[in-house]
């Protein structure tokens, strides 16, 4: 007698394919490349997926693995609140443990299906059968023997063996090079049922060359060519028949030219101060691009209305870059975790970073920088992301709509045939052959 996975699964396998920063504004160019196009024919699509705020790399691939808000999951930022280190110095939420959640990933796990992830964002320590996390080493930390320690040992050991020729650190094309080599050799060897996999080459380019450069152009016709390798290793796999594909952005991004150091109005005010030799904060920003944390001494009620009081002040400058103030009902509704009462949310062509080391506003195009960032809410106009799903039990062709980021966890666990039930979205039934 068939198991119930067996006879509810939409597949065999599952294969994740998180393509960081892919967004509507690409899918014009990236829809008419050859593999992409191929996807796109036999299965379902969308160009107006809604993420979640804010829309940072860590926070929306935790509700990608959930399929619930941040306010539920608990990663609300890259990041934890270090104030005064260093960007390059901070430690991230890299670690399993972090999400308060259940993820699909350990759902497979206990329904018996194999798991894989590659560069999978808050994955460290996790159950992932094979796993490489993405994690960095900082402050002289060794980066190979922090990846063994917090993914698979053997796994992480035999791909580096293969595969590590290939890469130059974080270095792109050659990050997702690798990643594409790790993933290829996985589906063919281990076959698992499931693979998250995360490809960073579009995000850095977009950061560093802006989202209209031929910088981009030339990373989304590298990826069509990965994803070409991946869709031939299925193949020569022959899993082909049982498998389906799911392709998706995580956020997008905007060009940049006003970087405004949010920290410095609350020194000039004295909510920032030094005291013997070492900094201290009563109110700080905590920034993520497009939009802030404001973090409050708890207790501390003048510093919250000094800060308030600094902001509002700010805000009647257009120049600001400040758009909104949120506070907590409003962050409510925008399912915001709780770590803070209050939110700013930059306009576009500016972002937020907590540096203090620079004047207020800097112009980035009189210092000939070109930049772009995410972060913003994804409610902003041309911000929304891709999605593609195809296999041979999805609708060809099938244009999906207007769908939220919390609704891919529970698709995944249909495609899967598994019991995910605490999700805030909803799995896509409409575009299945039943």
């Amino acid at each position: 007698m068939k198991s119930m996975t067996e006879q509810t699964a939409m597949a065999k396998h599952l294969i994740v394919i998180s393509y960081d920063a892919f967004s509507e504004d690409q899918w014009e160019t990236a829809s008419h490349l050859p593999n992409l196009s191929r996807l796109i024919k036999n299965g379902a699509y969308s160009n107006i997926l809604k993420s979640v705020y804010p829309t940072l790399t860590y926070v929306v691939h935790t509700t990608i693995a959930t399929g619930v808000y941040p306010d539920k999951h608990g990663i609300h930022h890259n990041n934890p609140l270090q104030p005064f280190v260093k960007e390059e110095e901070q430690s991230w939420f890299w670690f399993r443990n972090d999400i308060k959640v259940p993820t699909i990933y350990d759902a497979a796990r206990e329904h018996n299906l194999s798991t894989a992830g590659i560069l999978w964002p808050v994955s460290g320590k996790s159950a992932i059968q094979y796993n490489i996390p993405e994690i960095r080493a900082i402050n002289n930390e060794n980066q190979a023997l922090k990846i063994l320690k917090s993914g698979s040992p053997l796994y992480c050991i035999e791909m580096e063996l293969k595969y590590g020729r290939v890469r130059k650190g974080i270095e792109q094309p050659y990050l997702d090079d690798f990643t594409t080599k790790c993933a290829v050799d996985t589906i063919k060897r281990k076959k698992p049922n499931l693979l998250m996999m995360h490809m960073i080459d579009l995000d850095d380019a977009k950061h560093v060359y802006g989202t209209d450069s031929n910088e981009v152009k030339q990373v989304i016709t590298r990826m069509d060519k990965r994803l070409g390798d991946i869709l031939q290793a299925v193949d020569e796999a022959g899993i082909k028949d049982d498998t389906i594909f799911l392709i998706l952005g995580d956020h997008g991004q905007f060009n940049v030219r006003y970087k405004v150091h949010l920290n410095n109005l609350l020194q000039e005010k004295g909510l920032i101060y030094e005291e013997n030799g070492e900094m201290k904060w009563r109110a700080y920003f905590q920034c993520g691009g497009g939009s802030a944390y404001l973090h409050i001494k708890q207790g501390d009620v003048e510093a919250e209305q000094l800060a308030l009081a600094v902001i509002r002040d700010d805000m009647k400058d257009e120049a600001s870059g400040i758009e909104e103030l949120y506070a907590r009902d409003e962050l409510d509704h925008l399912h915001v975790g709780q770590t803070t009462k209050y939110m700013l949310e930059a306009k576009r062509g500016y972002c937020f970073d907590e540096s203090m080391d620079e004047p207020t506003i800097v112009d980035l195009d009189k210092q000939g920088v070109k930049y772009a960032t995410h972060g913003y809410s994804p409610d902003k106009d041309d911000y929304r992301c891709n999605v593609v799903v195809s296999g041979n039990k999805v609708k060809n062709d099938y244009h999906i709509g207007d769908i939220k980021m919390v609704d891919i966890a529970p698709t995944m666990a249909k495609i899967l045939g598994i019991d995910f039930n605490h999700c805030d979205g909803r799995s896509l039934d409409e575009i299945f052959i039943f």
